[in-house]
């Protein structure tokens, strides 16, 4: 699989845009793209279809770091603990996150809910559930999901309820829930993808759609929701729907933020892959 070079405006002066491909694959199942965990060195990475389905696969860079291509495997069905795939509404999956020790988290939308398993075929074990998950709509619940290095993990909703209710932020450790803190919701934008950075702190992908296309908003928190930055804002049509999101230090010591479009498996959508590096 390659990548064809894209180029895209960026309008935020604390980011600058590195690179922007199109991506493509030839599996009925290659597409949907909701989220994405890039390694520390910024070349291996794992994408995660809203179909249940995993693709691990490498960066192609240039001798600045810049993406200009993509190597992958084919998609890998995500399954139930007797081996089925997954179908139906047990199926959206939207969210990543790799653990210290390379086990992978996902989040669900259809029915709110995260599960973690070793590695991409392992065998899935559900986590324990919040009660604010049974009553989340189904296409409007977990969404993004980020884990830091001790192991906690923090799953945000794709929208809060109400335009002037705060997005909460749920906190998985010890084996529970809770509600450390909520994010400020800011005009239209919805939660689509999280990531912890190699600073310790939560950066949230949003996303907005208007009639000519889509426009998307990165922001970085504290982990206790305060030091609000919003680090990106791109003009509608900048980019496809950019729905997941990893960070990471390259060589130079510069953070990175890499975001994956979900194409919704349609003609006029991209697969595309961009990425920022944020000033010091």
């Amino acid at each position: 699989m390659a990548g064809a070079l894209l180029f895209a405006s960026m309008t935020h002066a604390e980011a600058e845009l590195v690179s922007a491909i199109i991506w493509e694959g030839d599996s009925p199942h290659f597409g949907g793209f909701s989220a994405i965990h890039v390694d520390d060195d910024g070349l291996g990475f794992v994408a995660l279809s809203d179909r249940a389905a995993l693709v691990e696969g490498r960066f192609l860079r240039d001798a600045q770091g810049v993406i200009v291509g993509a190597e992958a495997g084919s998609p890998m069905l995500l399954r139930d603990r007797d081996g089925a795939p997954l179908r139906g509404p047990l199926a959206d999956s939207e969210g990543i996150a790799v653990g210290p020790d390379g086990r992978l988290y996902i989040a669900f939308e259809g029915r709110a809910r995260v599960r973690v398993q070793d590695g991409a075929t392992g065998r899935p074990r559900l986590l324990p559930r919040h009660p604010d998950f049974d009553a989340m709509a189904p296409n409007a619940s977990l969404e993004a999901l980020a884990i830091a290095p001790e192991g906690t993990l923090y799953a945000i909703p794709e929208r809060s309820g109400r335009a002037n209710r705060p997005f909460p932020v749920y906190r998985y450790r010890n084996g529970a829930w809770d509600i450390p803190f909520a994010l400020p919701r800011l005009g239209s934008f919805l939660v689509s993808g999280a990531d912890i950075g190699p600073d310790g702190m939560l950066y949230v992908l949003e996303r907005d759609f208007a009639v000519l296309g889509f426009r998307s908003r990165v922001r970085r928190f504290a982990r206790d929701g305060s030091g609000e930055t919003v680090l990106l804002e791109t003009r509608t049509g900048a980019h496809d729907n950019l729905e997941g999101l990893s960070v990471w230090r390259d060589a130079a010591g510069d953070i990175r933020i890499t975001m994956i479009a979900d194409d919704n498996f349609g003609a006029f959508q991209r697969n595309e892959i961009v990425e920022y590096r944020i000033a010091p």
